[in-house]
């Protein structure tokens, strides 16, 4: 498991990392301040951390590393995971502002479902960070801290062409498409960030998507559930692959599908298309150093939970924390601050250098 050092938490405690923030970010889209811990709070206050179900080794590395960082810094921490769906996450984020939260940070199942358990939190005085997942129609949201997703979707659009290049010969190639679940904000993000390195090719007939199944609703997944993707594959390989037709490519948003579809190709006898993903999850970077998923996404996690505990920081002293993106996140009511951290493509050529200082991947790529 990845820790922070005590100098690190020292120094995201003490908000020494963080810098005034833009002008824009202190406002919402209304022109309203920005609510919630203006002046400042007690050092050993409690941070409220509502997370999703736990559907990826990431979300399960950030429940540790809130509860330990938060803990070093000196804060009280509430973190919770939403097993059992969005209503339970609406009454854990209620019973964080009734229990006198100062920060909220979210990382949302549904973030168009929070409305009400939003809104008492602004009216509380709570200051609202949404993690990793924006959260939508609401202005009681004060900023967002997350990887640049239409980026992700850009390299893992990216990583496909080159992958086909590399692996499949000459075009045009066949592949499909999976998106994430429609109720994930980051979902339709990835799509469009990938689409708009895939549609040219798709237009161009460079890429050919036999099955037909183009549009985000054709291709998400509920849940981001394993099951779903494999049996929506299971049925595209036995109606658009049977006989000697070849699947060149998939794109996949994350390494739990991106395994599942892979699945269901080995159970269709067919050899393995270029697959992209996400995460960075063990057994994928075991499968890319294997030479059968071609890429991840790697999103350090311990970075993304260390700045939204330095954003914490910069709140408990009364400063404004540091945003690099004010105008890019509309969630439908307000533009979002945001603070946004860069993702990185690996693949079997890279992945030791990417994960050189990673504890648990990097000896993976070890021969």
């Amino acid at each position: 498991m990845k820790k922070f050092t005590k100098a690190l938490v020292a120094l995201v405690a003490a908000g020494a990392l963080a810098l005034t923030g833009c002008g824009n970010s202190e406002r919402d889209g209304s022109g309203t301040q920005s609510s919630g811990a203006a002046g400042g709070f007690d050092k050993g206050a409690l941070i409220g951390v509502a997370l999703p179900q736990k559907t990826s080794e990431n979300w399960v590395l950030a429940e540790q590393l809130f509860k330990d960082g938060l803990k070093e810094a000196g804060y009280e921490s509430d973190v919770q995971f939403a097993n059992g769906g969005v209503s339970e996450q609406q009454n854990q984020i209620q019973a964080m502002v009734t229990k006198g939260a100062k920060v909220i940070i979210v990382g949302a199942i549904d973030g168009s479902q929070l409305g009400t358990q939003l809104k008492a939190a602004k009216d509380a005085g709570i200051t609202v960070i949404a993690y990793d997942r924006l959260l939508k129609n609401t202005d009681a949201v004060d900023y967002y801290v997350a990887y640049d997703n239409f980026k992700v979707g850009q390299l893992q659009g990216t990583a496909l062409l080159e992958g086909l290049k590399a692996r499949k010969g000459s075009g045009p190639w066949n592949i499909e498409l999976i998106a994430g679940s429609p109720d994930d904000a980051n979902s339709q993000v990835f799509f469009d960030g990938a689409m708009s390195v895939l549609k040219p090719e798709i237009d161009k007939g460079t890429l050919v998507v036999k099955s037909g199944q183009t549009s985000f609703s054709q291709v998400s997944t509920q849940g981001w559930k394993a099951e779903n993707a494999q049996k929506r594959f299971d049925t595209i390989m036995s109606s658009t692959y049977a006989g000697a037709t070849e699947l060149h490519g998939i794109l996949s948003p994350n390494d739990t599908l991106a395994r599942a579809a892979m699945t269901s190709v080995k159970a269709a006898g067919k050899a393995l298309p270029v697959v992209t993903g996400q995460d960075s999850e063990v057994e994928s970077v075991k499968s890319i150093m294997a030479g059968e998923q071609y890429s991840t996404i790697y999103k350090d996690t311990t970075a993304l939970v260390k700045h939204s505990i330095t954003m914490v920081g910069d709140l408990q002293s009364g400063k404004k924390p540091e945003v690099n993106d004010d105008k890019s996140y509309n969630n439908g009511v307000k533009v979002v601050p945001a603070y946004l951290l860069e993702p990185k493509i690996v693949t079997k050529d890279n992945a030791a250098e990417v994960y050189k200082d990673d504890k648990t991947l990097g000896p993976l790529t070890k021969a």
